[in-house]
């Protein structure tokens, strides 16, 4: 299922306080970092291509995105990524700036994908087509 491409620039969700944000390099990177550190046997890890969604409510900024193994990726990862892979990881910011991972998808997703995280804003989750 192919994710639908979050819309460039600052656009409204109808909701005040709800934008969708391109996502630039640092902040996947980032989010990276954030799961690499709630779950360190993915060392060799990217985001999935076309697979990032990026935005804000208000002052705390949220993600999600699904990853893939990268080169260099040990036989131990490559088999965990085979059920970690297919499922979209979520993201916030915390008080003091940095990323935090805090849910991800049920296997199989729910029917509203991302819309189905509680913690993800429903007006970011519509903004993203539920990821």
């Amino acid at each position: 299922m192919k994710a639908a491409t979050p819309t460039p620039a600052s656009t409204s969700t109808g909701t005040p306080g709800c934008h969708n944000l391109p996502a630039g390099a640092d902040v996947k990177a980032a989010v990276t970092d954030a799961y690499r550190r709630s779950f360190p046997r993915f060392r060799h890890i990217q985001p999935a291509p076309q697979q990032f969604f990026y935005g804000r409510c208000g002052d705390v900024r949220y993600a999600a995105t699904r990853f893939q193994a990268t080169p260099g990726a040990t036989l131990d990862e490559l088999v965990a990524m085979q059920d970690e892979g297919s499922v979209t990881k979520y993201f916030r910011t915390t008080t003091t700036g940095g990323w935090s991972y805090v849910a991800g998808d049920s296997f199989p997703r729910g029917a509203q994908g991302c819309g189905d995280i509680p913690l993800i804003p429903a007006a970011l989750a519509e903004a993203w087509a539920n990821c």
